[in-house]
């Protein structure tokens, strides 16, 4: 199983650099971000919700959120 895993990995980390470069073609690069950011954010909290997790948000500590906010200021995007 993990073979598979792994190869279907290996092809969406392919086919994400491969739309990123055509998607980029006549597009800043900030507007570029933004667009697949936002699709991420729509991924994520889809993932959020389907596997009942919105309750959790009231027992994040401070610290927590502290840190989360701050490992996001630190992503670094590489076109």
């Amino acid at each position: 199983m993990w073979f598979w895993l792994a190869l279907g990995s290996a092809v969406f980390a392919a086919m994400t650099s491969t739309l990123a470069k055509v998607g980029i073609e006549g597009v800043g690069s900030n507007l570029a971000a933004a667009i697949r950011t936002m699709v991420v954010l729509i991924m994520a909290w889809g993932m959020v919700f389907i596997t009942h997790q919105q309750d959790g948000i009231r027992s994040i500590s401070q610290k927590n959120w502290l840190f989360l906010i701050l490992s996001g200021f630190s992503i670094k995007r590489y076109w």
